[in-house]
């Protein structure tokens, strides 16, 4: 008997420390009670995974919440379970492909027309590892999705984000950036080897490289931008990746995957902390691990670099040529007079201390 006591204590050791672990990771809930009724939430990619939770919370807490989706029966379906499950009518399904630069506009107006205000705009929707596919308008799918269509969405929603000041935009980032590098002679895969997994790091370094930029643009302007990596959720963003494909993958690390990684319900409370927290206000420019502040990598503090991402982008989706593209920060010598400005918004700063899709 006593030969099992090792094994069994070793193994008890070994479970007890990975569910320690998935407590550290997951990076617990969002602790604030606040409430947004009467704001209005746009959210892309909601029909699943951390966006349907973000909805659902943001309608618990009684947002009028907008959920852009490409593919409208799930999204409808969905919005119908979110409006069954929180008693909130205002939440609706409407149609985002963000592979497609011309339903971006579409959508973008319809909200212009029909929404008065835009509180949050939270750019959820993404892509991980795919094949070598293009969008609609030739780009590379990861480079297009997570970020030219977010790119294009955001400046398009601009307008409306600075009249409903103070706002914010939430950019879902990932952990990956830290490997991803801008190949700015080939940002959409041309002229060499398809990489699918460099593809996404570049897609997600572009993304906290766009927020710092933008945070910049929009001083004193009342909107705020801040990015976040959701932590590890087990979510259909990894379908890609040929995760537990093997026998001895689904059988045998399966289990000790799924201590690791944590719900879409957990994985949303991190974009549900930067809508809705009153510790937030005022936060722009920042990189968030999980609920954390933290200094995103190197090459995602290279003021150079964002600023041409901006400039490539920008003629890439057409904003130069339409005149929308337009200098967005104040005129010097002054702030616009209509602008909420709040002294404490520094972009990279925060006033104190603050308290992904799987993020790989």
């Amino acid at each position: 008997m006593s030969r099992f006591i090792l094994p069994v204590s070793v193994f008890g050791t070994v479970i007890g420390g990975a569910v320690l672990l998935k407590n550290h990771v997951t990076g617990g809930r969002c602790t604030s009670n606040a409430t947004i009724t009467g704001k209005t939430v746009v959210i892309t990619g909601a029909n699943t995974g951390i966006g349907k939770e973000t909805a659902q919370e943001l309608a618990k807490r009684g947002g009028r919440v907008i959920m852009g989706c490409r593919d409208m029966e799930k999204c409808e379906e969905a919005a119908k379970e979110i409006r069954g499950n929180t008693l909130n009518p205002h939440v609706y399904a409407c149609r985002l492909d963000l592979a497609s630069m011309k339903s971006i506009r579409e959508f973008a107006e319809k909200i212009k027309r029909e929404e008065p205000r835009v509180d949050v705009l939270i750019n959820n929707a993404g892509v991980m590892r795919c094949p070598a596919w293009k969008t609609e308008d030739g780009f590379d799918m990861q480079f297009g999705v997570n970020h030219l269509g977010h790119f294009l969405l955001t400046n398009l929603l601009l307008e409306k984000l600075k009249e409903s000041a103070p706002s914010r935009v939430i950019n879902l980032a990932s952990l990956a950036h830290i490997v991803g590098k801008m190949d700015f002679e080939d940002l959409n895969w041309e002229n060499k080897k398809f990489d699918t997994k460099q593809a996404y790091c570049q897609s997600k370094l572009a993304n906290v490289l766009f927020t710092r930029e933008l945070a910049k643009r929009l001083q004193g302007t009342g909107v705020t931008v801040n990015a976040v990596h959701p932590g590890v959720v087990a979510t259909e963003l990894g379908r890609h990746t040929g995760l537990h494909q093997s026998q001895f993958s689904s059988s045998v690390l399966s289990p000790f995957f799924s201590l690791l990684v944590k719900s879409p319900e957990l994985g949303a409370q991190p974009s549900v902390y930067l809508a809705v927290s009153e510790e937030m206000a005022g936060v722009t420019g920042c990189y968030y691990d999980v609920m954390t502040e933290k200094e995103p990598a190197p090459q995602a503090l290279d003021e150079e670099a964002a600023r041409k991402l901006w400039e490539v982008s920008s003629r890439l989706v057409g904003l130069e040529e339409k005149g929308q593209s337009g200098r967005l920060n104040p005129p010097a010598g002054g702030e616009d007079e209509a602008a909420q400005t709040d002294p404490a918004q520094t972009p990279g700063q925060s006033p104190g201390p603050a308290v992904s899709a799987v993020g790989l």
